[in-house]
């Protein structure tokens, strides 16, 4: 396929990636309303969620605004500039903890105890970083194939990423015996395929919870 042609393709054009991001940050927002609600689904690091969860117990949601908006905030301009959005910063701590913790700041509740309306919330979110991020790449690179600095990125976070494998374990193994259970299996799946522990913490638990899932 030629270049003109790929521009127009769905998975490479640029219309497209609001779309992209849409639905993750509708998934990751979503998860977030039922950690709020159940006390289970919440995607990040149990570091990050911890600070959600201080603001639920305590009633200041300050640090996990600052925090989770400071990242978003960081990550979009990272985006537009490098032209690879770091999911864990802009989605996962912005959009799934930052913008509910500032939406709990300002006693909106709704958006955050409704799922249809997290489903919503997060999806126009994620839109509107898509869009931003497109935007700003046209208005200053205007399309360039330069990326920068995005391999030393990627290769520091996810040489970082390695230790998150035993911390989503017992994550997982807080959860329920099952679910654990499945955590260890895929980490140890990963680790003999020399593929990183994490992605198979994660996805054990996922199966397992499936098949296994946790009486609300």
């Amino acid at each position: 396929m030629t270049e003109e042609g790929l521009k127009r393709n769905f998975w490479y054009a640029d219309w497209s990636f609001p779309i992209f991001v849409g639905i993750m940050a509708a998934a990751v927002f979503a998860g977030t309303h039922m950690y709020y609600v159940y006390g289970v689904g919440a995607f990040n690091e149990v570091s990050i969620v911890a600070m959600l969860k201080a603001g639920m117990d305590g009633g200041s949601y300050g640090a996990a605004a600052a925090f989770g908006a400071s990242f978003l905030f960081a990550r979009i301009l990272e985006g537009s500039l490098v032209g690879i959005l770091d999911l864990g910063g802009s989605i996962l701590t912005g959009v799934g903890i930052g913008i509910p913790a500032i939406f709990l700041s300002m006693n909106i509740v709704a958006p955050i105890t409704n799922f249809g309306l997290a489903l919503l919330t997060g999806a126009i979110c994620g839109l509107l970083i898509g869009g931003i991020i497109i935007l700003i790449r046209k208005v200053t690179i205007n399309g360039s194939s330069s990326t920068f600095g995005a391999d030393v990125m990627m290769g520091a976070g996810n040489a970082a990423g390695r230790f998150l494998g035993p911390l989503l374990i017992l994550s997982a193994c807080t959860a329920s015996i099952p679910i654990g259970m499945g955590s260890v299996l895929g980490a140890l799946i990963f680790y003999v395929w020399r593929k990183p522990i994490a992605g198979g913490a994660i996805l054990g638990a996922m199966i397992f919870g499936a098949i296994f899932p946790i009486a609300l």
